[in-house]
């Protein structure tokens, strides 16, 4: 079997700047265009944008685009053509019968990214849930050149067209995919459930991809999570846990990274992974302030935030990568920290407990030594200030959450 290592493709890039879309704008998309490329593994040959009034139905640009395109694959030798925008399948058909090469858009090219870096069963089995979606209706003209081989009665077994059958066996997949994600869920479910009795408070980190969530995470709890200057480099969340300044242990996860036209059927297919941050407590919002743009790629979190609909989450922002630019680059609301050199990261703790402690109540109580096992849930879930030993007992003065403080009443 040759094991030598296929080249690399060579891609054209082809971006789209809309009316009312300004030049800035249009740039940087193309630019983390060519980001998600080169993270694919192909080699970025020439770049075209064109500004459009109109969408072209049956190929999205104009046919002078089409030909200049068409001189550039033969120019580079280009043997696929990404575009920056999200193809209709009959457009993505008809660009590559005039390219006569391979034609990608921004939601293929992602979905291959995540296919790639996908590590865990769940993990892999969302992305094979967003592309059965994505592809779907992607399956007409793959056989086109295929004839009904019968008709009529029994046309749903042997009979079918090859179309049919793979269609067929689609959405058969795409049943069987959600019902595995379904147990995968229920198990979490249970998993939280059985956290209540031990609640450990939970904060979940979003941001845009490649913000520094990963290193973070290391940071903080050592966790040695793969650390790469890729877009998506980290898509199986991951959970630590994080010990707190005053001692408490609280739960830390870090989740996939959000891009701007975040296709739908990533966020359909991750819907398992995003209930993590659902079930939060606080989220913390991971934000590269060294990158140009950083403000637009903080409103495409926002956005994607109020589509989960999470907007109502407490939320600190973490302006990270202060030592790129100094502490002084960003001035939004937050903490300004790097989480590579660990500046700033003491400030950040001492948030996380402010904001989760933020509806605690300081309560001083006599717990009796025959109750040892209420002094050890007091210990597990509060801020224990003070002991004192006394008698029969122990004065203790802790903060507790509202919740616990109800339990607290009613063993008094």
């Amino acid at each position: 079997m040759d094991k030598r290592k296929m080249p690399a493709e060579r891609a054209i890039l082809v971006g789209i700047r809309h009316p009312r879309e300004s030049s800035t704008d249009a740039r940087e998309s193309l630019f983390e265009l060519e980001r998600l490329v080169h993270t694919a593994g192909a080699i970025v040959v020439a770049t075209t944008q064109q500004e459009i009034k109109k969408i072209e139905p049956s190929s999205y640009i104009g046919k002078g685009k089409l030909e200049e395109i068409t001189a550039l694959i033969a120019q580079t030798q280009a043997d696929t053509v990404v575009f920056d925008e999200d193809l209709t399948p009959g457009q993505n058909r008809n660009l590559e019968k005039a390219f006569r090469c391979k034609v990608v858009d921004r939601t293929g090219l992602i979905l291959d990214i995540f296919a790639q870096h996908a590590k865990s069963k769940e993990g892999k089995l969302q992305v094979e849930l967003a592309q059965c979606i994505y592809f779907m209706p992607r399956l007409v003209g793959q056989w086109e050149h295929f004839g009904r081989l019968g008709g009529g009665i029994g046309t749903r077994g042997p009979g079918e067209t090859q179309l049919e059958v793979d269609r067929r066996r689609t959405r058969e997949r795409i049943s069987r995919i959600k019902q595995q994600l379904e147990k995968v869920e229920t198990a979490r479910h249970l998993h939280r459930n059985k956290r209540e009795g031990v609640p450990i408070p939970t904060v979940a980190m979003v941001g845009y991809t490649n913000a520094g969530k990963s290193t973070l995470m290391n940071q903080l709890t050592q966790a040695g999570v793969l650390v790469e200057d890729k877009l998506f480099a980290t898509l199986d969340p991951t959970v630590r846990r994080l010990k707190l300044p005053a001692g408490r242990q609280v739960l830390l996860s870090d989740t996939v990274g959000f891009i701007r036209k975040l296709p739908h059927a990533l966020v359909e297919a991750f819907k398992a992974t995003f209930e993590e941050v659902r079930a939060a407590d606080l989220l913390l919002h991971v934000i590269d302030c060294s990158y140009p743009t950083w403000r637009q790629q903080k409103e495409v979190v926002e956005s994607v935030l109020q589509e989960l609909g999470l907007q109502g989450k407490p939320v600190i922002e973490v302006y990270n990568k202060i030592d790129l630019l100094g502490a002084s680059a960003a001035n939004g609301h937050g903490v300004r920290i790097s989480a590579r050199t660990g500046q700033g990261v003491e400030e950040l703790l001492t948030q996380i407990e402010d904001k989760l402690h933020a509806d605690f109540r300081t309560f001083r109580v006599k717990i009796p030594y025959a109750k040892g096992d209420f002094l050890e849930w007091l210990y597990r879930v509060g801020e224990v200030q003070g002991r004192e030993d006394e008698g029969d007992g122990v004065w203790m003065q802790v903060a507790l959450s509202p919740d616990d403080a109800g339990r607290l009443r009613k063993e008094r």
